[in-house]
């Protein structure tokens, strides 16, 4: 299915950050026809509707980064884009929880983050504090983070969708369709699908766990690669349930670029515990066994990959054991709710998420976008990017109509 008309912006991905992007560019160029593109039967499918569900405060990230300006702003504008549009979601607070001593100087310097990030209604609490706000979980101090909530991320997206395309009635959301090339063309590019080929002004392109390949194929030479970690989670049960009231997370360890395993009531009253974190060998597969060659040829022929995991062996090994066992997962989450037992928790759903992985083993940890003539690539946008994702979409608009010098505004 080949269209003649020429659109203004194709994005490629319909993530929640493919999403806002359509949404804050139609809003300042209303006349544009634009065209967002996802190869799934289904907006958000990937790491978007199966993350968390979380709204994060801002508190973790490094002050004066990406991630950190475009987390707290981004939740500011998302929670009121919410409120506004119906989206269902809830501001309920979390507390970071500390176990033992040694991690109390990793959380005076979370606390301390906070407030250079400018995240508002912080407090330190003692461990009856936080047993008066989860009396069901044992601290001996912790941080309580009164703007973090919850959201439904699937809605939020699609109604981002929803509301760009009623500004425009000529731009289109087109779902099932894959991106399978790009090439110049004299007035923009065409863009190759497995329905046809669309001829557009300008291509951004928001992959997520695919980010890296599709770069490639526009003629990047990147030189990390995109490394997917499954996520397991456990649901508790409805005897557990009562145990939870709130968000509860532990400490971070700093030598991991994961936030540890922890507890979210979600939207529809469910309570998750999770996730951990294993290497993947399907880019979009959220089973324990889910394979796929392609994926598996292009992490393991990766340096970085075999850097990361020598770096960090023992983690890997714990992680996959508790991936198989439904007792050592138990054992992590009675760190923090030493009540919970077998019967109070059963397997869940899981999640994938794309890291970019330097050469040198490490994980990128900002978020990166960058533009090549009348491309833009979202290279890189782990969590908290459906957080920041209006952001995200607000900075990617504001690029392309300064380096595209975009008229109409």
């Amino acid at each position: 299915m080949s269209d003649e008309r020429i659109w203004d912006v194709v994005i490629v991905g319909g993530g929640i950050v493919g999403a806002a992007t359509l949404y804050k560019l139609q809003t300042r160029y209303p006349q544009f026809r634009i065209l967002l593109l996802e190869k799934e039967k289904a907006l958000a499918d990937h790491q978007t509707g199966n993350n968390s569900g979380v709204i994060h405060s801002g508190i973790y990230y490094k002050p004066g980064s990406y991630k950190a300006r475009n987390c707290v702003d981004g939740r500011r504008e998302l929670v009121a884009f919410a409120k506004q549009h119906g989206v269902k979601h809830d501001i309920c607070g979390k507390l970071i929880v500390a176990t033992d001593l040694e991690e109390l100087p990793r959380l005076e310097k979370i606390f301390t983050t906070g407030l250079a990030n400018g995240v508002e209604d912080m407090r330190k609490v003692t461990a009856q504090e936080i047993r008066e706000i989860e009396p069901h979980c044992t601290g001996i101090a912790g941080v309580h983070v009164g703007c973090t909530g919850i959201i439904d991320f699937r809605a939020a997206t699609n109604t981002m969708a929803e509301l760009a395309l009623a500004l425009q009635p000529g731009s289109r959301v087109s779902i099932g369709e894959e991106f399978l090339g790009i090439a110049s063309a004299e007035d923009g590019s065409q863009v190759r699908t497995s329905k046809g080929v669309h001829r557009t002004r300008h291509t951004i392109f928001c992959g997520g766990l695919q980010s890296d390949r599709l770069a490639k194929a526009d003629g990047s030479a990147l030189r990390e690669r995109i490394v997917g970690f499954r996520g397991d989670y456990y649901d508790l049960t409805e005897q557990g349930k009562h145990k939870v009231k709130h968000l509860i997370y532990p400490v971070p360890d700093p030598r991991f670029p994961f936030l540890g395993v922890h507890f979210t009531r979600m939207t529809d009253g469910s309570i998750e515990c999770g996730p951990n974190a294993v290497f993947t060998f399907k880019r979009e597969g959220y089973g324990k066994t889910d394979f796929d060659w392609k994926d598996t040829v292009d992490a393991l022929s990766y340096g970085g990959t075999w850097k990361l995991f020598l770096r960090n062996m023992g983690y890997g090994i714990n992680e996959y054991r508790r991936a198989f066992s439904k007792r050592l997962f138990l054992k992590t989450l009675q760190r923090l709710i030493p009540s919970l037992n077998m019967n109070d928790i059963e397997p869940g759903r899981a999640g994938v998420r794309a890291m970019l992985l330097g050469t040198d083993g490490n994980m990128v940890d900002d978020f990166r976008i960058e533009r090549r003539g009348n491309r833009i690539h979202v290279l890189n946008a782990p969590s908290p990017a459906a957080t920041a994702a209006l952001a995200i979409g607000g900075h990617i608009a504001e690029t392309a109509a300064r380096e595209w010098r975009l008229g109409g505004d």
